[in-house]
């Protein structure tokens, strides 16, 4: 393979995502206290499964992305073939397999549940008023995957897996908002095309508040000082964003959105102390 054709492939698996979702688990696992060998097993772990995440989800959406002409899209630009990049996803999911098992059945079985999801999201649940759901389901799996391979196997208290799930649905409505022309366009119907622009927007700003009202008080003891100054913050960028998209369109209050999730893993990285 020439670097040229290498570069397409690592361009199709959606890097920015992949090493973002790899980097923030791994970094929760050592706030967590997880030995040297565990990170690396986490990570290995969590980047296999966002690699075949990835690499499907090019795989599936070839020709739709061919047809709204997605010059971003190294498979839909023929940079890449469509088949290379499935024979990519499956040995990347393979290998999420074992390297998931390598923090023990019972946490390597809930990351392979949250591949799941993102796999059944891909394939069908994205056009579906579940869209939001896979989302959910996989980012409060991420806790878990990190508490069940400590030591008596003991699951995440209940506010950080709502946590999770609030973020992982406020990121999908985020995620989508800049293709739903675009998906329109190729019969992509998920929960936040039917519901239009400004509410998808606007249920992603509250989830992210919830996120961050959540990360804050839930921990034990008090809120520190960077806990409490992150969700003043975070109530400020939103309002903001809010009074301006009503002026100056709706990508206003995206942008906002994106800082505040920002904030959201900062809190999630936090509150591993009490993992």
């Amino acid at each position: 393979m020439n670097l040229r054709r290498a570069w397409a492939l690592l361009r199709a698996c959606h890097p920015e995502p992949a090493a973002a979702v790899t980097a923030g688990v791994t970094a929760l696992a050592a706030a967590a206290g997880r030995p040297a060998a565990g990170l690396v097993a986490v990570a290995l772990a969590v980047l296999s499964g966002q690699l075949a995440t990835g690499w499907s989800n090019d795989w599936l959406d070839a020709e739709r992305d061919a047809a709204v002409g997605r010059t971003d899209k190294p498979v839909a630009t023929g940079e890449v073939s469509r088949s290379l990049v499935g024979t990519a996803a499956v040995v990347a999911g393979l290998a999420c397999v074992p390297l998931s098992l390598l923090s023990g059945w019972r946490a390597g079985l809930v990351h392979l549940v949250a591949v799941a999801c993102a796999l059944a999201y891909n394939a069908r649940l994205k056009a579906t008023p579940f869209s939001a759901l896979p989302y959910a389901l996989a980012f409060a799996a991420a806790p878990a995957f990190v508490t069940l391979a400590r030591p008596g196997h003991p699951w995440p208290p209940a506010w950080l897996l709502v946590a999770g799930a609030a973020l992982g649905a406020g990121a999908h409505f985020a995620n989508v908002l800049s293709d739903l022309d675009d998906d329109a366009a190729t019969g992509i119907r998920g929960v936040p095309h039917r519901l239009g622009r400004p509410a998808a927007e606007a249920i992603a700003a509250g989830l992210m508040a919830l996120v961050a009202v959540l990360l804050t008080v839930g921990p034990p003891g008090p809120p520190t000082p960077l806990a409490w100054s992150i969700l003043g913050t975070t109530a400020v960028v939103l309002g903001a964003g809010a009074a301006l998209g009503r002026r100056r369109g709706s990508r206003t209050l995206f942008r906002a959105v994106l800082i505040t999730a920002l904030g959201d893993v900062v809190l999630l990285l936090l509150s591993g102390s009490a993992l």
